[in-house]
């Protein structure tokens, strides 16, 4: 029982891994939604509207960053934008793992160096992300070898 009870919690922490590298990119967003939606709430629009502002200024963030990043001309600039998705990501990834290895781990050094291990890990999976979204796929049919 104690080892099926050992290979869920391990299940887990895949998944929840998993998920963590998926949405990192999604970080940005996410923060700045749920801030707006807080004012929202804050100023009376009640929680149906906050959620609903929320999402909506969420994706415009996202979108934003999509087209910045796909018709922003010079380097420097995309990488700027590309750090503004990133940094919030590998701070989430750093409190995650950080979350996880304070159970484990009783050396608060070796807390810090996988919680440090694991923002890097993130940030470097959410800009490879981020990159992925400033090429433009090739028009199909267009520079394929053909048979």
């Amino acid at each position: 029982m104690i080892i099926l009870a050992i290979l869920a919690s391990l299940a887990a922490i895949c998944a929840l891994c998993w998920l963590l590298f998926t949405l990192a990119v999604f970080a940005l967003p996410a923060f700045v939604g749920v801030t707006v939606g807080a004012w929202a709430h804050g100023t009376g629009a009640g929680i149906v509207g906050a959620i609903l502002i929320g999402l909506v200024v969420a994706a415009i963030t996202l979108a934003i960053g999509h087209l910045l990043i796909a018709f922003v001309r010079p380097i420097w600039l995309k990488l700027a934008i590309a750090i503004a998705f990133v940094a919030p990501a590998a701070l989430a990834g750093f409190h995650s793992t950080h979350g996880i290895v304070k159970h484990l781990m009783p050396s608060d050094g070796w807390q810090m160096a996988f919680s440090v291990i694991g923002a890097i890990a993130v940030g470097i999976t959410a800009f490879v992300r981020v990159a992925g979204m400033a090429t433009a796929p090739a028009p199909s049919g267009q520079g394929l070898a053909r048979a």
